[in-house]
């Protein structure tokens, strides 16, 4: 066995895995392609290069990702440290700096005395998983070489090459004074029910329905294909563009080809009931079931390209979804990530091949900081897998500065963070089976629900989620 770890990718969780390792005695060879190769998208030959916002979000610990951020820094993240300190002002958010987040990121790596980057193209990994540890932090913007690699190790039906996503709802935010439960033609009132019957009967089977319905008059469904049609796009690449266009349409083009092309589409009102009305409505748009638990549903047909601000202005106009919550906006851009769900555990571990691990967004995390988080937790069971086979120890990690927690569960050479955390239900997010698995950013909907009394205001009950939090991660 090598006396290193290895690591692929001097992206965000590249790095902070490599400085999680280094920092605890071992030995780090980190390959970055740049500068003797660059993607289609970078341009800083710097680690840790931030190609798009330079925003990691709110700080705020109400906001899921501000919270993740906060676990981050108790256990004592490098990139969080320089984000904090290459900050810009941005109100609640932090924003940094990218070109000197990524220069200080790059320095602190580089003068590691355990870490050599090395810049060359990998495009096999079998080799390197023989002899010891590989970690795998190429992001959604792998090389064609290593991706194809990957695909091979992981078979074709577990790689996908883009992103196309409709947004994800917070159902607590939905105003079910409009919205109703309902799965086509079920909903429909019989003709032999009275409007009473008929009404008892969809009461009675709300639990068991798959879609939560928000019905639309000709006057609502008019304005909103008119706001849709002209709201501001997210311009893309031209790789992007041969890539994803030719696998899905975005909903505000599908809209330009006619004011009822969508009628017809999946907004399209057949085998429903308003009851409301008791008449079918002119349009319908429908939302499905994202998660076990029924707390998460998911926009049909709403692929898009709009940009989140806009989809916020947009979508909200949705009789139903006048305060939505998105626990994820809709995306469409090239975004290679294997299907985790089917591949990974709770360590972000291969688990046909226990030497290599990946991190950051290939693993279906979505954002800036949640790639640091894998990268942290791909990085400590590294090393904790490392030491067991230096030492032939299979059942305890003996390093203290591991951070296992007393609230963490520990197996034979695994670091799993509690669920309760933001950072464990990411982990946990991307390794439990999912028939429907797209990419996850950190947010409350994922982490289970508080106990007791539910809790009505929104403030109050992520204040109380993010304090159980860091109870269970320290």
């Amino acid at each position: 066995m090598k006396n290193y770890i290895t690591i692929i990718g001097g992206g965000l969780a590249g790095t902070e895995a490599a400085y999680q390792i280094a920092k605890r005695g071992i030995h780090v060879k980190l390959y970055e392609m740049k500068p003797v190769k660059f993607s289609p998208a970078h341009s800083n030959k710097d680690l840790a290069e931030i190609v798009c916002s330079n925003s990691f979000k709110s700080n705020l610990l109400t906001n899921a990702c501000g919270l993740l951020k906060e676990e981050l820094r108790r256990l004592d993240s490098l990139l969080i440290k320089i984000a904090d300190e290459t900050s810009v002002p941005a109100g609640q958010a932090l924003a940094v700096d990218r070109d000197i987040f990524s220069r200080k990121v790059t320095n602190a790596i580089e003068e590691n005395e355990n870490i050599e980057v090395i810049h060359e193209e990998i495009t096999d990994i079998e080799k390197m998983a023989e002899e010891g540890i590989v970690i795998i932090a190429t992001g959604p913007l792998t090389s064609d070489g290593l991706a194809k690699h990957i695909q091979k190790l992981t078979s074709h039906d577990k790689l996908y090459f883009y992103d196309a996503a409709a947004p994800i709802i917070n159902k607590d935010s939905i105003n079910f004074d409009i919205a109703f439960y309902g799965d086509r033609y079920q909903q429909e009132k019989k003709k032999e029910e009275t409007i009473e019957e008929w009404k008892k009967r969809l009461e009675e089977e709300e639990e068991t329905q798959s879609y939560i319905n928000l019905p639309m008059n000709q006057e609502e469904y008019e304005n909103f294909v008119k706001e849709l049609i002209n709201a501001e796009v997210i311009t893309l690449h031209d790789f992007e563009k041969r890539e994803i266009f030719e696998g899905c349409m975005p909903i505000e083009i599908m809209a330009k080809r006619g004011i009822d092309t969508l009628r017809f589409g999946p907004l399209k009102p057949v085998g429903f009931d308003d009851p409301r009305t008791g008449r079918r409505p002119y349009a319908v748009v429908q939302l499905r079931q994202d998660d076990k638990q029924g707390r998460m549903y998911n926009m049909v047909g709403f692929q898009t390209n709009l940009k989140f601000g806009e989809q916020k202005r947009v979508f909200s106009m949705i009789p139903g979804l006048e305060n939505a919550e998105f626990v994820k906006y809709g995306v469409m851009h090239r975004n290679t990530y294997i299907n985790s769900t089917e591949l990974l555990d709770e360590t972000y571990n291969l688990k046909s091949n226990h030497n290599i691990y990946f991190a950051g967004q290939i693993t279906g995390v979505e954002g800036y900081v949640e790639s640091i988080s894998s990268g942290m937790v791909a990085g400590l069971n590294a090393v904790a897998q490392f030491r067991s086979m230096q030492t032939e120890k299979s059942n305890k990690v003996e390093d203290k500065n591991t951070y296992i927690s007393s609230n963490d569960k520990v197996l034979p050479n695994k670091v799993i963070f509690s669920e309760y955390t933001v950072i464990g239900s990411l982990a946990k997010y991307i390794s439990t089976s999912n028939t429907k698995f797209q990419p996850m950013n950190a947010n409350f909907g994922i982490l289970p629900e508080l106990e007791g009394k539910k809790i009505k205001d929104k403030k109050e009950r992520y204040t109380k989620l993010a304090e159980r939090s860091l109870e269970k991660l320290m």
